[in-house]
């Protein structure tokens, strides 16, 4: 059932996210998305985010008339202000607080205020992020609670109704690679595999069967991990899963 309003999704040109984008144009009228450049080391995984629109697009006809405005947003200053593996040309490692040092803090909650802004004007309800605390490397501005939570804020501090879907929360990346299939089917699969960017380090050079990555960091394990779990898993019947065509 598709809703009548429409969903800015947080999109980075990751796996997580680019399914994200395929799950919202699953069940909203109207798709944007939303990107953000805040210094990140990886920042190869912005140079990927327009081809993989545009593949998205060419995957359906329907989603091709779904899916509207990209928005791109400058964050820089979070690489100014934090000391993070992310931002910083540092080895990746556990702090003292048992949380790694890819963790940036406050990112997830400055994303989330600002594409709640754009949101705001652009005349969408729904805020669309691939936040999860299931399979993940313990942020705490991916947990449910803080989203709630969240929600909540942007509601009082903005008058609004916004609503935050994270559709991943509970699950874990082999059901992310499952949900990508009865999305798209295999060419959604086949896209996320070839075309998106997790590594942390922005390793692009040799494509692994779950991708491009360095193959060691947390974000490639991950990844790697649950392709491979998705692999042994029964498929559907050949010609099942995928993507919609216009109505």
């Amino acid at each position: 059932m598709t809703l009548p309003q429409g969903a800015l999704v947080l999109f980075s040109g990751g796996q997580d996210s680019t399914t994200c984008v395929a799950w919202a144009l699953s069940r909203y009228a109207k798709v944007e998305t939303i990107g953000f450049d805040y210094g990140q080391r990886h920042a190869i995984e912005l140079t990927v985010r327009p081809s993989l629109l545009r593949k998205m697009r060419a995957l359906s006809s329907d989603w091709d008339s779904r899916l509207g405005n990209d928005h791109m947003i400058d964050l820089s200053l979070l690489a100014k202000i934090s000391d993070t593996a992310l931002t910083q040309n540092v080895e990746i490692a556990m702090q003292d607080n048992g949380l790694p040092n890819t963790f940036v803090p406050g990112r997830n909650l400055l994303f989330m205020t600002v594409a709640a802004t754009v949101a705001y004007r652009r005349g969408l309800d729904a805020l669309v992020g691939g936040m999860c605390e299931t399979d993940f490397s313990g942020y705490p501005d991916c947990r449910n609670d803080t989203m709630q939570s969240l929600q909540a804020t942007l509601n009082l501090g903005m008058a609004s109704r916004f609503r935050i879907d994270t559709p991943l929360m509970w699950i874990d990346k082999a059901a992310t690679w499952d949900m990508a299939h009865g999305l798209g089917g295999q060419p959604l699969v086949d896209l996320i595999r070839t075309d998106t960017h997790t590594c942390y380090l922005g390793e692009r050079g040799a494509l692994h069967d779950w991708g491009y990555g360095c193959g060691k960091c947390p974000a490639c394990e991950l990844r790697a991990r649950g392709y491979r779990k998705f692999t042994q898993q029964a498929r559907p019947p050949a010609g099942s899963g995928q993507p919609p065509a216009a109505a």
